[in-house]
């Protein structure tokens, strides 16, 4: 039974999807006129994993990530290019797929663009105004958050503070067209030489909220079970969304509520932001660390909580990624060389780690305790290769659950076959520690770690494995 923490509520909810067996999911993807940094990586391999886990547990996902392609800041930075917004937008979702892709992040069942969706766009919020929930001035459409009962709930925002908040930060120029500070804006009116579209209400473009509600229920339906995020779009961004769609649907917009953490930077834990300008683009970083390094650091770190990105803790990942791979490049090492018929021995064993793997997922996701299971199978798989004999059912039973559960986490694990001279090193070698012939050992130990290839030597025979970047 898994168990999902709902933001709406602050409690553990059993998850109970609307279609049974089925899983509806948006997660809000990036807006493109940069590169993703980690703190954009980190929501997308959080969310990434999640689904992996629902398809583990043999649910058929139907998962929504958005492109915003079209805001102030595209606006800005298109002009700063001497581009048009469109050809902005290409270029950094043409990136945003490669980095995601060095990070085997799962592409999305469906990816829409918010300018694939400008007539929908202005059907919803025509809808709104007729509802009383919208009103227009000189071209703009604002919502009325007010009138919506229990607006800030997801948050915890009082409505109040709310206003004192919004009449602190609004221009004088929106505080005269508005009826209320906190009111938010469905359409913008377009500045000259804008990219804009014909409406109702003239030329303009879309308020970057309701292009979430308008893609969302379009593709999953007016209710759907599991909405995702960053912890920072909590407010105003997806209390927004609530209030739209519900607003226009008379439904319950999402059934669970989940949002990831902030990432923070060094040992100070400062949070990531590119105000404060200490942010890191995944195109950046994956020239120095590997992807998949990068990958395992982010995916087992519980999503609720803080990640902080220091280079110890990338080393610790490295590390940790390392035992997992060598392990099992020394299985399939043995698997290949046993012919034995030993009866197997590890069915209760590893069955026991599958399901203490699957009770700390079930728990809202709880990664940390997950790959714990996972080192477990690796100390298991260990010490099996020390025995003078195994089973091979044993071996393909091991090589199998390993590969299951690691992939959850976004690590595929293949197997790296050593080539025909480098065997052969290693046996040469393991004759002459027989002989005692320490020299000739040493030399050929030295030989193969200039070729890449780490030596560490067991009771029952040598290890290896490939040294990583």
């Amino acid at each position: 039974m898994i168990k999902i923490y709902n933001t709406m509520t602050n409690q553990l909810e059993e998850f109970i999807p609307n279609i049974k067996n089925q899983v509806s999911m948006y997660v809000c993807g990036p807006t493109v006129y940069n590169y993703i940094h980690i703190g954009n990586a980190r929501s997308a391999v959080a969310f990434d994993t999640i689904r992996r886990y629902f398809e583990f547990r043999k649910y058929k996902v139907k998962y929504v990530s958005n492109f915003t392609d079209v805001d102030d800041k595209m606006i800005k930075q298109a002009d700063l290019d001497g581009i048009t917004v469109q050809e902005l937008a290409d270029k950094y979702i043409d990136a945003f797929k490669k980095d995601t892709q060095a990070l085997n992040i799962k592409q999305a069942t469906k990816n829409p663009r918010a300018t694939e969706y400008i007539s929908k766009i202005i059907n919803f919020i025509s809808t709104l105004i007729d509802n009383g929930f919208a009103y227009e001035v000189k071209g703009d459409v604002y919502y009325r958050a007010r009138k919506f009962d229990n607006y800030g709930k997801l948050s915890g925002q009082n409505i109040d503070d709310l206003e004192e908040g919004a009449s602190n930060h609004v221009t004088s120029e929106e505080i005269k067209i508005k009826e209320d500070p906190i009111d938010f804006a469905l359409w913008k009116s377009a500045k000259p030489e804008e990219i804009s579209w014909d409406s109702p209400w003239g030329q303009g473009r879309p308020g970057w909220h309701i292009e979430c509600s308008v893609m969302s229920t379009d593709i999953l339906g007016d209710n759907f079970d599991i909405h995702g995020g960053g912890q920072d779009l909590e407010f105003p961004h997806h209390e927004n969304e609530i209030a739209q769609s519900e607003a226009k649907t008379g439904q319950k917009f999402v059934n669970y509520w989940m949002h990831n953490g902030f990432v923070t930077i060094g040992k100070d834990e400062e949070k990531m932001s590119k105000s404060l300008g200490n942010f890191i683009t995944v195109h950046e970083l994956i020239k120095e660390v590997n992807p998949q390094v990068l990958r395992f650091f982010m995916s087992t770190v519980h999503y609720r909580k803080p990640l902080q990105y220091t280079q110890e803790n990338i080393e610790d990942a490295k590390n940790n990624l390392s035992r997992i791979k060598t392990s099992f490049n020394n299985l399939n090492y043995r698997l290949k060389n046993t012919n034995s018929s030993k009866e197997p021995l590890l069915e209760n064993q590893i069955s026991k780690i599958k399901n203490h793997f699957i009770e700390s997922m079930d728990d809202d996701f709880n990664v940390q305790n997950g790959i714990t299971a996972v080192y477990d199978l690796v100390k298991l798989i260990n010490n099996y290769l020390e025995q003078e004999e195994t089973s091979k059912d044993d071996l393909i039973y091991l090589k199998n659950t390993l590969i299951e559960l690691t992939s959850v986490f976004g690590i595929e694990l293949e197997e790296q076959n050593l080539d025909t001279k480098i065997e052969e090193l290693i046996v040469a070698r393991n004759n002459a520690r027989k002989n005692k012939d320490f020299a000739e050992s040493d030399r050929i130990r030295d030989e193969l770690k200039n070729q890449g290839i780490i030596l560490e030597d067991t009771a029952n025979g040598t290890r290896w494995h490939k040294e990583e970047n």
